[in-house]
């Protein structure tokens, strides 16, 4: 597979020649939500066992993990979780982040991933620490089926609310992230993209995805994101833009009449492995080198265990070095009707992992989306 290879001084590519240039860092394992495809609630319920304080990374820790990666090639670090805004003291964290330069002296582009259910109160308090601007994840705007999909009888109000406080703040354009599952909240995906144009929030419709091993996925619950695209264009006219940079995971599309964009982001049927840039770092401290994976490497035991900064750009150079991931691919090119062309996507039920994937993979919840 020919990858998007990149020289020079600060250049780090892995086995298939994509370059190191994102980290995403889980904060906690917590959340106060019980999302149907991400903590199910059969499975994630009153006595789930999260990880205690003590193995959890701390601020300094995380920090100095973003300082290396970021002179190795690091440009974006977003907080994810669980819900980072249930992470004590995180405007602590953001602000200590906000401190890292690249070694050209550029700051790092800061960004967070939430539920938005704190993040009105918060909103002024991030940026005042430094970042950049934030994604909230909104299943629906119908406040019913909002409160089915987070489990928990969330008002969908209150995030709506949250959103323009971020707005506010300086937070913005915020993205909004829906995963669409068929069947569940497919019917308003419409409504979704009426409420949100003109007010300079992007729509991005994210594919249900196989992630983790506990939500319970079928291949008959993905919309393909082409039929997403498909039912806005009839009701409001779309035409697609170029990508913003290289390895870009949202597919763009702009509406005619100037009101702004969606995007859609196809894990499933369209797989975009070949531009991933991203490693994640998970809560205890594991990095991966893929959203589906099924183990990482330990670097919290390095990181008290007395291993020095040169070491610890070491041991992260040499695991990106390895990285031949590519999961979403080898599970489109095994299962007949995944991965057609734009436009042709098809669902069958039982798609299996890829092949030569060892094992469960990591939960959502642990190494953030």
């Amino acid at each position: 597979m020919d990858g998007p290879a990149q020289h020079g001084p600060n250049i780090l590519n892995d086995a298939l020649g994509r370059p190191l240039r994102d980290l995403r860092i889980s904060v906690t394992d917590r959340c106060n939500f019980r999302c149907v495809y991400c903590m199910p609630k059969e499975i994630f319920g009153r006595d789930f066992v999260f990880l205690p304080k003590d193995q959890l990374l701390s601020f300094e820790e995380i920090t100095r993990v973003a300082r290396i990666a970021a002179a190795l090639g690091v440009e974006k670090i977003r907080l994810t979780g669980g819900e980072p805004l249930l992470r004590r003291g995180i405007e602590q964290l953001v602000a200590e982040l906000a401190e890292l330069r690249t070694p050209e002296g550029r700051p790092l582009d800061l960004a967070m991933t939430t539920n938005g259910s704190v993040l009105a109160r918060k909103a002024d308090a991030l940026k005042a620490a430094g970042l950049s601007r934030v994604t909230v994840s909104l299943d629906s705007v119908d406040d019913a089926t909002f409160r089915q999909m987070n489990d928990v009888d969330y008002p969908v109000a209150t995030v709506l609310e949250a959103i323009e406080a971020a707005s506010a703040a300086g937070l913005g354009p915020v993205k909004v992230n829906m995963v669409v599952k068929r069947g569940m909240n497919d019917d308003g995906i419409l409504a979704m993209a009426q409420h949100f144009r003109g007010t300079g929030h992007v729509v991005r419709f994210i594919e249900y995805m196989d992630v983790g091993s506990t939500n319970g996925w079928d291949l008959d619950q993905v919309l393909p994101s082409a039929d997403v695209v498909r039912r806005i264009d009839a009701e409001f006219p779309l035409e697609p833009l170029a990508p913003r940079y290289a390895g870009e995971t949202a597919a763009r599309f702009r509406y005619r009449d100037g009101a702004g964009e969606i995007g859609t982001i196809s894990s499933v049927t369209q797989a975009f492995c070949h531009g991933c840039t991203r490693a994640r770092l998970s809560t205890d401290g594991k990095l991966f080198t893929c959203l589906f994976g099924v183990g990482g490497t330990d670097l919290r035991a390095l990181l008290r265990g007395g291993t020095d900064d040169a070491e610890l750009a070491g041991v992260l150079a040499g695991v990106w070095r390895r990285r031949s991931d590519r999961y979403s691919e080898l599970r489109s090119a095994e299962t007949p009707g995944v991965g057609a062309p734009h436009g042709g996507a098809s669902v069958q039920r039982g798609v299996p992992p890829a092949a030569g994937w060892p094992g469960r993979k990591v939960e959502m919840h642990y190494i953030g989306g």
